[in-house]
């Protein structure tokens, strides 16, 4: 898939350990140190990206990267658990990252889209967000692509001085064809 905005052309990738690893830590510990997208205080250790990597590759989630021509990482896209029990097994939790100097591009809209297509054909149901309730620009582009406000959870956070609030955001997929239990 290709884009063509501003004369940048941007290629939608899976992304792996080997060459991707650095670029998506430097975008992660971007935003933990300067955002609320994460809950986190501490950047972290390159190191971290090996079991992060294997947790993606043990459960099939998929790490989707946005490429300028040069190869170089503007954002990535992925999903994980949402809740560790077997019935939540057809929703994920997922999460959309984009370098700082890219932002406002629609690379997030592009990784988001790509999102639900590979949720639909992996037969997923619901699609999970969990924005920080300050995150306009996020809150914005889920409901673009029809998320709903499923709930806020006042005060659950503390970062940069502040409580934070996080709202859930929502897609329901009209898949799986045949859900199972078990």
């Amino acid at each position: 898939m290709t884009h063509s905005a501003a004369h940048n052309t941007v290629f939608l990738i899976d992304c792996n350990e080997a060459e991707h690893a650095s670029a998506i830590l430097e975008i992660l510990n971007d935003a933990i140190v300067n955002s609320t997208a994460l809950y986190d205080y501490t950047p972290r250790a390159a190191q971290s990206m090996t079991s992060w990597f294997a947790t993606k590759r043990a459960n099939g989630f998929p790490v989707v990267g946005a490429i300028d021509t040069s190869g170089r990482l503007l954002g990535f896209a992925s999903w994980g658990t949402f809740r560790a029990f077997p019935a939540y097994k057809y929703t994920v939790e997922h999460s959309i990252y984009i370098h700082s100097q890219q932002r406002g591009r629609g690379l997030g809209k592009q990784l988001l889209q790509e999102l639900i297509k590979r949720a639909h054909a992996t037969q997923l149901h619901v699609l999970v967000g969990c924005i920080d309730a300050a995150n306009i620009g996020s809150i914005k582009l889920h409901e673009s692509l029809g998320f709903t406000h499923s709930g806020t959870f006042p005060q659950v956070g503390y970062k940069f001085g502040r409580w934070l609030d996080a709202a859930f955001y929502q897609l329901n997929l009209s898949t799986p064809d045949h859900p199972e239990e078990g």
